[in-house]
């Protein structure tokens, strides 16, 4: 039995990736945070949301104990942060500066490695911080990473659809060709090492645009010869599966497509156990808890959803946990929200306590985005502490996010994921906010941020077409 008991709903935007370490969750997208939460109860730990990042954040993943995480983004870096106070540690700057699409941890956190949109890799040593080698694939993107449970060798999958295997030095071990049909969009190796006959095995599982998720044998012999056999094809949903996951103890196998389904599988016979269906949009993620039988899901729809895996007959309809937010208001300026909008939202952030004084102060949107930690002390007169730091950090967070869900996906830069207030079409045909592309071009080498193509030119057209459709968009909000 597969019941969901929670759904978070704290980002402003597409949903990139989920990871677990023993004691906590966190949740990547491209509104450009990380937000971290305790797995007893999936509270949002006190120095949630991480804003370390300029733009869309693509990849999480925790170190063995627990005590960093790190993220990747379109601003080419890798941060790593403390998991105990969540101050950034250190940033990764990835040769060439290109977007970093992914980035995984070796088992014993001794190495991390971190993919581009450029085709090439970065091997870390996570004890120094210092880059310790480089490899490349010509003319593809990085998508997938994910190292051997031993931790001597990685998996890379790319849009080019092909699987390579390298060693701790980028010695190339291995290339599959044409794994998946216009290409690999995720991989992960299992957790259990197989042994005997001079051979040492893994389980390998990946999938692609081609609709598939597949199941391998990686194998490596004394000699260091290696190679892969295809296990299982399994073709559980109807268009490109996008993540998968094993869980802690090997026998499940999770998957998320685009067509809104998450699928579970017998790990080892390759069956389909349970399709479920409480995303709105593309699934994009999915991680399996190492120390709960949990698995966490995440989507295009800014949500995740928390599963909970069960021995039972039969299954039931998941309830939330106490305390998770159902975002119901709808408008995309704050300072447009009236005061029924501000206690609605108050009760949303789980700051109920607060309603009446509010009320009584006649608090709307625009006294909301202008209060201060000396308005809320002398003039509503909030003695806590701590309640005054959380009612400003929640305000933060309205003004870094303030696109709501109905913005229609034409009218947001792709570099920033924000309204766009002057767009201009770049050389590449896609438009983009004026300020966010001329900072591109200036710090990355005149590549389109969709393509990763070079620009034939640095000229920027005004869509002023666009702008005046954004225009009619807001006032009718």
């Amino acid at each position: 039995m597969v019941s969901l008991i929670c759904t978070l709903q704290d980002h402003r935007d597409d949903v990139n990736w989920c990871a677990f370490s023993p004691t906590l969750l966190a949740t990547c997208s491209a509104d450009k945070t990380v937000r971290i939460y305790n797995t007893q109860d999936f509270s949002e730990v006190p120095y949630s949301p991480l804003s370390g990042h300029g733009y869309g954040v693509h990849c999480c993943c925790f170190s063995a104990c627990g005590q960093y995480l790190a993220s990747c983004s379109t601003d080419g870096s890798t941060v790593v942060w403390s998991t105990d106070t969540g101050e950034i540690e250190a940033v990764l700057e990835h040769p060439g500066r290109n977007p970093v699409r992914v980035c995984a941890f070796s088992p014993d956190s001794s190495h991390l490695v971190s993919g581009a949109s450029d085709g090439t890799l970065g091997l870390w040593d996570f004890r120094t911080k210092t880059l310790h080698r480089t490899g490349a694939v010509n003319d593809t993107t990085m998508v997938a990473c994910s190292f051997t449970p031993c931790g001597q060798m990685f998996v890379t999958g790319s849009t080019y659809g092909d699987l390579r295997l390298w060693d701790l030095d980028m010695n190339q071990l291995h290339a599959e060709k044409n794994t998946h049909d216009l290409g690999v969009t995720c991989c992960c190796f299992g957790p259990k090492i197989l042994s005997g006959s001079g051979t040492v095995q893994f389980r390998l599982a990946s999938c692609g645009q081609d609709s598939t998720l597949k199941i391998w044998t990686v194998s490596r012999s004394n000699t260091g010869s290696c190679k892969m056999q295809l296990l299982h094809t399994l073709t559980g949903q109807s268009a490109p599966v996008l993540s998968c996951a094993f869980s802690a103890d090997g026998q499940l196998l999770v998957s998320g497509s685009v067509d809104k389904t998450v699928t579970v599988y017998d790990a080892s016979q390759g069956t389909l156990l349970y399709i479920l269906n409480q995303h709105e949009r593309y699934v994009t993620a999915c991680a399996f808890s190492p120390s709960t039988p949990l698995f966490a899901t995440g989507s295009m729809d800014k949500t995740v959803n928390i599963w909970r895996v069960e021995d039972g007959h039969s299954g039931h309809e998941g309830k939330s946990l106490p305390g998770r937010k159902l975002l119901c208001h709808s408008r995309l300026l704050v300072s447009d929200w009236s005061e029924e909008d501000v206690g609605a939202w108050l009760c949303e952030e789980g700051l109920q306590v607060l309603v009446e004084n509010f009320k009584a102060n006649n608090i709307d949107g625009a006294e909301l985005i202008s209060l201060t930690k000396e308005t809320l002390a002398s003039e509503l007169n909030i003695e806590s502490v701590g309640l005054r730091s959380k009612v400003l950090r929640k305000v933060e967070e309205l003004k870094a996010g303030c696109v709501c869900t109905g913005v229609p996906d034409e009218y947001l830069c792709p570099i920033t994921r924000e309204l766009m207030k002057d767009p201009v079409i770049a050389a590449d045909g896609y438009s983009y906010e004026r300020e966010a592309i001329e900072s591109w071009i200036a710090t990355k080498n005149r590549s389109s941020p969709m393509t990763n193509l070079p620009l034939q030119t640095t000229l920027l057209t005004p869509n002023r077409t666009l702008k005046m459709a954004i225009g009619r968009w807001r006032t009718s909000q």
